[in-house]
């Protein structure tokens, strides 16, 4: 496995982020800047000759014997068998799940990790692993190297990059761009939220809650995502 890795005791973006940090911004930002600069050059040359690629999004606390985890694995392999690679998170549960069936069918398995306290390193099943410590830097490459979404069940996480997904397509900053929501029973709550509520209310329009299709269909997410590269 490829894999590029840092790994520091400091959390980067809060010490980016964090306002109330001492005023020394004027000596140490600009080399942040330069050190942003070089973790976008290093993402985008790791993946720069990934070819047709699909992210995978999904929770990282689901184990190995969930229903979930084995359609993330079906889903990875069947992924890789069309040619496409399998670009995730690269940690445990869900994200582990699909890089092993996309590097077990012999096809191009890929972690985008992030330094977060609560996980430790990248899972095993990988072909090319890079590790992050921006998370908008790993956000702009899972855009950039992906052809679509998959979005299993899952957390915060798996819901920051669904939302900024489906405001990219809505804004046109992406085009051709499906996003899939697989497991239909978790995701029928959200999905009468956005109908019943934002829609009714007038926050969004029928066109923007048509940007998701949702399926339980294994053949199904993989035939959209085949049409979109």
């Amino acid at each position: 496995m490829t894999q590029i890795v840092r790994r520091h005791g400091e959390n980067h973006d809060q010490r980016l982020l964090d306002s109330r940090a001492p005023a020394d911004f004027v000596h140490t930002d600009p080399w942040r800047v330069l050190r942003i600069q070089a973790e976008f050059i290093d993402g985008f040359d790791a993946l720069a000759e990934l070819g047709p690629a699909v992210a995978v999004f999904g929770s990282s606390r689901v184990a190995a014997d969930h229903p979930m985890a084995a359609a993330a694995e079906r889903l990875g392999a069947e992924l890789a068998k069309a040619g496409l690679a399998v670009v995730t998170g690269g940690g445990p549960g869900i994200m582990a799940a699909a890089n092993k069936g996309a590097l077990e069918a012999g096809g191009t398995s890929v972690g985008l990790g992030i330094e977060v306290p609560h996980e430790q390193g990248l899972n095993p099943y990988l072909n090319l692993g890079v590790n992050f410590r921006y998370f908008f830097v790993r956000k702009v490459c899972f855009v950039k190297s992906s052809q679509g979404f998959i979005v299993f069940p899952g957390g915060l996480g798996t819901f920051d990059e669904l939302f900024e997904a489906l405001t990219l397509v809505q804004t046109k900053k992406v085009t051709r761009f499906p996003v899939v929501l697989f497991g239909s029973t978790y995701w029928q709550g959200l999905l009468d939220w956005l109908e019943h509520t934002m829609l009714a209310e007038g926050y969004v329009s029928p066109a923007d809650l048509a940007l998701v299709t949702v399926t339980d269909d294994i053949d199904e997410a993989v035939a959209i995502l085949r049409a979109a590269t």
